[in-house]
């Protein structure tokens, strides 16, 4: 089972998630009652919405993890499935996009995710640049 199955198979079973296919094309989504929150996309790769506000707030956080590749202006962040503790990662910021999508202002609009605009190298190849 990849990191990505056994990520998704731990989602799929919170109440607050329902699962269907990825609005991208590309993928298995698991959604909220009013969003989509995350695309599962390979066996490695998953893109997680967040709102404006949610990005702000964790955007040097975000950024200092291995885990995680953003793209600017986009509301959906790229977690690389690695090991457990990206699986972990994963869990954790899915449960902060439940509670920014709740009190997400209307004007703060969908945005597409960041499906082929993300290119994850692995890390032993990242640390060789």
């Amino acid at each position: 089972m990849t990191l990505a199955q056994r990520a998704f198979e731990r989602l799929q079973a919170w109440p607050d998630l329902t699962s269907g296919p990825a609005s991208c094309g590309t993928g298995r989504a698991l959604r909220s009652v009013r969003d989509e929150i995350v695309h599962f996309h390979s066996d490695r790769d998953v893109d997680l919405h967040l709102t404006h506000r949610a990005i702000q707030r964790f955007h040097y956080d975000l950024g200092g993890s291995s885990a995680i590749r953003m793209v600017p202006g986009s509301r959906w962040v790229t977690v690389h499935l690695d090991c457990d503790a990206d699986v972990d990662l994963l869990l954790s910021l899915v449960s902060i996009a439940l509670k920014a999508h709740q009190t997400r202002p209307p004007a703060d609009l969908p945005s597409k995710c960041n499906f082929h605009r993300v290119t994850v190298l692995p890390r032993s190849t990242a640390r060789d640049l």
